[in-house]
């Protein structure tokens, strides 16, 4: 099989900042063609979200626009809107993320874009979905994490709510609209028609938080905060070595026993506190110091290396430092150069064959295509 599957594919993005822009990286990864349609205004605003990195863009920006094609139009006007359908008779899947109503305003919404191009997969991204009393509204990371629930499941029981690190949102709707996209595509190669796709962040979170929001929904059981900690399992959490932190998961009593063999600790198996999973959760007030404590006697080396030998699933809590130095992030090639040399950017998660998919050339100057794509 190619590791560049998606040759041959046309993509157009009308995208900004994250979900739309991680979406088309996906397609671009994978060997689409995919053209940026930007603002002559400065085009998406996260070229300037973060200091200059290249030819006067952000690092952000490079990370998901890597192998695109820019294109500027001014979509306000109806010779835009009129060289952007010249684009899309010859394209397969549109997605933009624009502000709820946007598209309609200026004329590309949906409806209006899909009778003029009928095999044409539309997707469109919003923020808070595509019906109900909140469509209309727009929104962000942070604001949907907090709205769906993610900020309060997040941190120490007895601390405030946090935000997870990572864009888990906006990604994970870059990923349902490419899942999405592509099963239309296969439905299109039945019927010859495309479709309208639909994602938001509301949904994306909304599955992220779906264990919790199942059990209250099904047991009315309310969702605590664990820190590390599972709510399931003890002892599976996060303690300090002497030196640095690492991650001990007993996902049975088997793997409990051995734990204990390895700390020293043979007889707590025995012990009908700690028998058991489910009397560890009963009892892990009384576990659960005196295995930090035992923990934070040796290093971590010296630990993981015990606990590896033994089976017992563990690993560090690394840095994103350790992270980019770790032999197995190498051995991946998930730090990948542009083809054109101009950076390392943070490979796609998926191989082929073993192959992983080439990184295409840096991120293109706002409007680098135009005159390659509009003639």
């Amino acid at each position: 099989m190619s590791n560049t599957p998606l040759a041959g594919l046309r993509v157009v993005e009308i995208g900004q900042v994250l979900s739309g822009p991680f979406a088309a990286a996906i397609f671009a990864d994978l060997g689409a063609d995919v053209i940026k349609v930007e603002k002559p205004d400065g085009g998406d605003d996260a070229r300037r979200m973060g200091p200059a990195f290249r030819n006067g863009d952000a690092l952000n920006f490079w990370e998901f626009n890597r192998g695109k094609r820019s294109v500027v139009l001014d979509l306000k006007t109806p010779e835009g809107v009129a060289a952007l359908h010249g684009i899309l008779a010859s394209t397969d899947i549109l997605l933009h993320n624009m502000r709820p109503g946007a598209a309609e305003t200026l004329g590309i919404g949906g409806a209006a874009v899909t009778a003029l191009h009928p095999r044409l997969i539309y997707c469109e991204m919003g923020a808070f979905g595509h019906t109900g009393p909140m469509a209309g509204r727009p929104g962000y990371e942070p604001l949907l994490q907090a709205y769906c629930g993610l900020s309060a499941i997040t941190g120490a029981p007895d601390g405030p709510p946090v935000r997870m690190g990572a864009s888990v949102v906006d990604q994970g709707t870059g990923m349902w609209t490419v899942i999405g996209a592509l099963s239309a595509l296969t439905e299109r190669a039945k019927t010859g028609r495309g479709c309208i796709v639909n994602t938001s962040l509301y949904e994306t979170a909304t599955l992220w938080a779906g264990q919790k929001l199942s059990a209250w929904v099904n047991q009315q059981k309310p969702p605590e905060r664990h820190a590390s900690g599972h709510p399931n399992f003890v002892p599976y959490e996060a303690f300090d070595a002497s030196d640095a932190p690492f991650l001990i998961c007993c996902g049975n009593d088997r793997l409990f026993q051995k734990f204990c063999a390895v700390v020293g600790r043979p007889e707590w198996p025995a012990d009908d506190r700690f028998a058991t999973n489910r009397a560890r959760l009963l009892h892990k007030d009384d576990l659960l110091p005196a295995i930090r404590t035992l923990l934070a006697a040796r290093d971590r080396k010296t630990w993981l290396e015990a606990f590896e030998s033994a089976g017992v699933p563990c690993a560090p809590i690394n840095t994103i430092q350790e992270l980019a130095a770790d032999p197995q992030t190498a051995a991946l090639g998930m730090l990948a150069r542009t083809s054109d040399g101009a950076a390392t950017l943070v490979a796609m998660p998926v191989s082929f064959d073993g192959q992983r998919p080439p990184m295409g050339h840096g991120a293109p100057t706002l409007g680098q295509h135009s005159l390659d794509i509009l003639g």
